[in-house]
């Protein structure tokens, strides 16, 4: 029975003396930084990237109408399992936002195509479906564009001991009907601190 009690007074001491969760304001965070990537990074890197894009005029397109961008492949090439799709995302948001241009779902990389915009097209083989309200043949929008690019680390210790991570963000907007490159972009994210810290 001592046992039993001695056991439940040292959880509730252990529990009291747990530190309490917090909500992260994320447009004020001023936490430290971390030697690897976080959302502060991603969101650095892909506003950097449209910014460029955008003053580039590379999006400038004659009378006014809009680029339609598709999104090719995004290659992870560090330490970390990180989602590519999390720069890709806020790219994606701040160009609809600019006006500039449109992202096609219809066709991409993995991860960034809306696979009912084909599943949709098979309705019109089915009767149970008014053939009114199904997609039509000659309807989607092929892209213009293709945004691709990859996620570069670079590790490099100092004679002080300390770790030095260098994080690239490269990024290439292709014309497809011509395959050349009409915008190209690099975003790099230095880190330096402890030898000791983890860089992914």
């Amino acid at each position: 029975m001592q046992l039993v009690i001695s056991l439940l007074l040292a959880s509730l001491l252990i529990g009291g003396c747990a530190e309490k969760t917090e909500r992260i304001d994320m447009q004020k965070d001023e936490a430290g930084e971390v030697m690897g990537l976080d959302y502060r990074d991603f969101n650095e890197a892909a506003g950097k990237a449209v910014q460029s894009m955008l003053k580039s005029g590379a999006l400038d397109r004659p009378g006014g109408d809009r680029y339609v961008i598709a999104i090719s492949t995004i290659t992870n090439d560090t330490m970390q399992h990180i989602d590519t799709d999390q720069l890709i995302k806020k790219i994606r948001v701040d160009l609809l936002r600019s006006k500039r241009a449109v992202i096609t779902t219809s066709i991409g990389s993995e991860g960034n195509v809306d696979e009912m915009s084909k599943k949709a097209r098979e309705l019109n083989e089915d009767e149970d479906y008014n053939p009114r309200t199904t997609p039509k043949k000659g309807q989607l929008i092929a892209p213009d564009m293709s945004l691709s690019g990859k996620i570069i680390q670079r590790n490099i210790t100092m004679d002080d001991g300390k770790q030095q991570v260098e994080y690239y963000f490269q990024l290439t907007l292709t014309e497809i009907a011509s395959g050349l490159a009409w915008w190209e972009d690099e975003t790099i994210i230095g880190k330096r601190g402890s030898g000791k810290s983890v860089a992914w």
